[in-house]
């Protein structure tokens, strides 16, 4: 499998199965974080659960009402604000580097869907 980097508008995802130390890359459109295999994996699942809660919760909410909701693993935490069809996303690593990223609400939606899609076997 060959290195492979996802980009639109607002945020870049990239996944190097050949690369030594960190085979994953999250950004934005002015910066990225190099993560490692089991971040990516973390990230993207993280991701995918927190998309999932939000698209729940809009059948709970009023129009105007916002919502924050945080996930978890050992490696890396992320939280998701705004509303349910139009949220942020913020990362921060736990370990190691200590890094931390967001993406603006109108960058999610093909974020979500790159990640689902990123390492697909």
């Amino acid at each position: 499998m060959e290195r492979l980097l996802k980009n639109g508008s607002g945020w870049r995802l990239g996944w190097d199965p050949q690369a030594r130390d960190y085979q994953g890359l999250v950004g934005g459109d002015d910066w990225a974080i190099e993560l490692t295999e089991a971040e990516l994996d973390d990230f993207c699942r993280l991701l995918a659960q927190l998309a999932q809660t939000m698209s729940q919760m809009a059948s709970e909410l009023m129009d105007e009402e916002k919502i924050t909701c945080e996930a978890e693993s050992d490696l890396l935490w992320m939280e998701v604000e705004g509303y349910p069809d139009a949220y942020r996303v913020r990362l921060i690593l736990n370990t190691g580097r200590c890094c931390e990223g967001s993406w603006l609400a109108s960058a999610v939606p093909s974020l979500v869907q790159a990640a689902q899609s990123l390492k697909v076997f």
